[in-house]
């Protein structure tokens, strides 16, 4: 019972976020997934169902060089190697969906990194 009333909720903050953002060709979406142990965020053209880019602490480039990837600081090194896929690509302007996540943390260090890195949103 508990659990599945916690499940709806997260559904519905999920829902309230994505209600808005709709990534196109020229502005996709910037999706995140955070779990315990790592994050996960990808650049998605919603009209074509396509992923242009992607980038999380478990991919090998990463995960050597990271001592947890739980952290803001491994959060950080995803959202810079997403900028920089993003511009090989010719992205430059992305929406971004936080995915029913509160706006800060590990959120927060991702898109501070990705927009230092060059991305616009």
């Amino acid at each position: 019972m508990q659990i599945d009333r916690l499940t709806k909720a997260r559904e519905r903050r999920r829902h309230r976020a994505r209600r808005k953002i709709f990534g196109t060709a020229d502005r996709p979406r910037l999706s995140v997934f955070r779990s315990n142990r790592h994050i996960y965020a990808q650049i998605i053209d919603d009209m074509a169902g396509v992923t242009l880019a992607s980038a999380n602490t478990r991919c090998k480039g990463l995960s050597e060089t990271l001592k947890k990837a739980g952290n803001a600081d491994a959060a950080k090194i995803v959202g810079s190697e997403l900028a920089k896929q993003a511009m090989q690509v010719g992205i430059k302007c992305v929406k971004f969906d936080r995915n029913r996540y509160r706006y800060h943390g590990r959120i927060k260090a991702l898109a501070d990194a990705a927009r230092e890195s060059g991305l616009v949103f």
